[in-house]
């Protein structure tokens, strides 16, 4: 029988620098984290790359104001999940009229093995 394994951890952060995007600054934590690697672990376990599972976890001050199926949709392979929980950074300009938001993204890669 075998089971989901966790293979790979992969860590990122985004912002929105001006716009108070939530989204945005999630979307870009997650590229932030998939972009800077070549997954090969597939191909050494002798499964096909949309095999993975990737469970996405991002952080921000206010959860609710992120669209998770616009972050899920830049997964490039496999299936995914995303969850969304308080955490992240608000910092706000000293006129008061906008915000940067900071985005803290884990995507944990798993495998059927």
């Amino acid at each position: 029988m075998m089971a989901l394994r966790r293979m790979v951890l992969e860590i990122g952060m985004g912002t929105d620098i001006r716009g108070s995007d939530y989204t945005k600054a999630a979307v870009r934590a997650l590229r932030d984290a998939l972009w800077h690697n070549s997954l090969s672990i597939g191909a050494a376990v002798d499964q096909p790359v949309d095999a993975m599972n990737v469970e996405v976890l991002i952080g921000v001050p206010k959860p609710d104001q992120v669209d998770k199926a616009e972050v899920l949709a830049i997964l490039p392979h496999g299936t995914g999940s995303v969850s969304v929980v308080e955490g992240g950074l608000e910092i706000p300009n000293d006129e008061g009229t906008s915000t940067t938001v900071i985005a803290n993204c884990c995507a944990i890669v798993r495998l059927d093995i």
